[in-house]
């Protein structure tokens, strides 16, 4: 059997360095390794982490068809029901989202929450991710009642946790959100609400400067930029340049 722990500790030394093409040569070779040994655990865990690497870099055929791969691994493992299952869930409804596919995702978001409901505590911060990732597919089908109502429990997941980055990251989704239903005029107050919240959370100086926070200030700076605050983009950008560099 492959240690997942020891393939995660190399990929996380790759991301960590934001080299993405090491990554995936990392990713795809330890992927035939599984396949040649039977390691059926270790084949889902990188056809997951394959699905969210391919997504990131825009590749949509390579990212759907892992999505694939990883949904007939769970059904193969007989794992349907538990939470391995439901993290393959939320990663291709993730992908399905990102690739202009929200309305195939919307279930497999359901599949992941009533499992997550069933098997973890309310407080687990996995919930907040699973909720901002289902509201911006709902905004995307314009269902914006729901979809604020998952960043809501986003919220809520986030602030109890004191995860301030990813809070910061919902109530990004929050003024996007305003933008999409009601235009950038009627939805301007919301949006420089939103905005300045995120930004404080952002800026809290008890948040460590690692791996997580760059990867949060990388996520965060183009909706800064697109709503005029290029100032706030450029320093977040620096960040997570200065955090990738080891500086």
């Amino acid at each position: 059997m492959l240690s997942v722990d020891r393939i995660m500790q190399k990929l996380d030394e790759h991301l960590s360095r934001n080299d993405y093409l090491s990554a995936e040569r990392h990713l795809d070779y330890w992927l035939g390794e599984a396949r040649l040994q039977g390691d059926d655990r270790a084949i889902l865990f990188i056809c997951n982490e394959l699905i969210g690497l391919h997504r990131k870099l825009s590749h949509r055929e390579q990212s759907l068809s892992f999505c694939q791969k990883a949904l007939s691994q769970v059904e193969a493992m007989n794992i349907a029901e538990n939470i391995g299952a439901a993290t393959t869930y939320l990663n291709a409804a993730t992908a399905y989202k990102a690739f202009g596919k929200a309305k195939e995702g919307i279930p497999l978001f359901e599949r992941a929450l009533a499992i997550y409901r069933r098997e973890l505590p309310p407080t687990d911060l996995r919930f907040g991710g699973l909720y901002n990732n289902m509201g911006l597919a709902l905004c995307d089908l314009k269902e914006f009642e729901q979809a604020k109502a998952c960043y809501q429990k986003a919220l809520e997941n986030t602030t109890a946790n004191g995860s301030k980055p990813e809070e910061a990251v919902t109530h990004l989704n929050l003024a996007t959100a305003a933008e999409q239903e009601w235009g950038l005029e009627k939805g301007e107050g919301e949006i420089a609400k939103r905005i300045a919240l995120a930004w404080a959370l952002l800026n809290d100086e008890s948040l460590p400067w690692d791996g997580n926070y760059a990867f949060v200030c990388e996520k965060c700076a183009p909706t800064f930029r697109y709503y005029g605050y290029f100032l706030y983009a450029n320093q977040l950008e620096e960040r997570a340049k200065r955090i990738y560099e080891g500086s």
